[in-house]
């Protein structure tokens, strides 16, 4: 094989060569694969999904209409009965339900609260705390158990999610023992938004993107029940005992923002 000044050539290079040199026409393939090229369809749809995808972000980040504002005003006052079931309200005495913030920050976080001791004939007592907010776009989250009972100085010994069974369904909730000194408190809470319950933050957060998908700012609730009780097996027993009354003697519309449960 002849080399030329660049070195030796590869077979298939000196052939090439050797074609052109002798005039002989080669057809030499520069086309680029096929499976490297984009068919224009899918390029389409590609830009399709961003466009959509851009249009419900701008939707999300800006809901306008207040779901608060189609429905009826929400008074925690009348809403829960201060006797039910077994249950009754009773003073609050010495018995403080946690609440570390100050009443300038809840008036301007909340829309309406309500808190409550209740006590059976056993003498058993249950702590009801509930915070409305008619703008439901992470305000709340200021008052989740998790953070304020820390806030207070409560150690929190463990966390767990379940299922809280009723006559109209099951809750989902979460429950938390929290601890200072001498005092041992279970703890049970769920959060509705719209009319629907949900457990911790990222379903929170879902149900929010939903309504946000309608142009809409979802109102919300927070729903918790404590009790100074070293059982804590016994302790969240007597709070869905608790749950399971109030929500039966709730009238429909109120027992749905509640709980999210039942027809309105």
């Amino acid at each position: 094989m002849r080399k030329s000044r660049f070195g030796e050539q590869k077979p298939a290079l000196a052939r090439a060569n050797n074609a052109v040199m002798s005039g002989q026409h080669s057809t030499l393939n520069y086309a680029t694969p096929r499976n490297l090229v984009m068919p224009s369809y899918r390029v389409s749809l590609v830009i399709a999904a961003l466009m959509c995808a851009a249009g419900i972000g701008a939707i999300v980040a800006r809901p306008s209409a207040r779901l608060a504002d189609e429905r009826t005003a929400v008074s925690l006052e009348t809403m829960v009965p201060k006797t039910f079931g077994e249950w009754r309200e009773a003073s609050q005495g010495v018995l403080q339900v946690v609440n570390p913030q100050t009443k300038e920050l809840l008036d301007k976080i909340y829309s309406d609260l309500l808190t409550r001791v209740y006590v059976n004939a056993a003498g058993y007592r249950i702590m009801l705390s509930l915070a409305y907010g008619s703008d439901q776009r992470g305000a709340l989250q200021a008052h989740k158990p998790e953070v304020c009972y820390p806030a207070q100085g409560f150690f929190l010994q463990n966390t767990a999610t379940g299922l809280l069974a009723t006559a109209f369904g099951d809750i989902p909730v979460k429950r938390l023992f929290a601890t200072m000194g001498p005092r041992h408190e279970p703890v049970t809470y769920w959060f509705t938004v719209g009319d629907r319950a949900v457990q911790g933050t990222t379903q929170k957060k879902i149900v929010e993107m939903v309504f946000g998908l309608t142009g809409r700012i979802p109102d919300g609730m927070l729903f918790r029940v404590s009790s100074i009780d070293e059982d804590q097996a016994r302790g969240y027993l007597m709070q869905e005992q608790f749950v399971r009354q109030l929500l039966e003697s709730a009238a429909p519309a109120a027992r749905k923002r509640l709980s999210g449960l039942g027809d309105a």
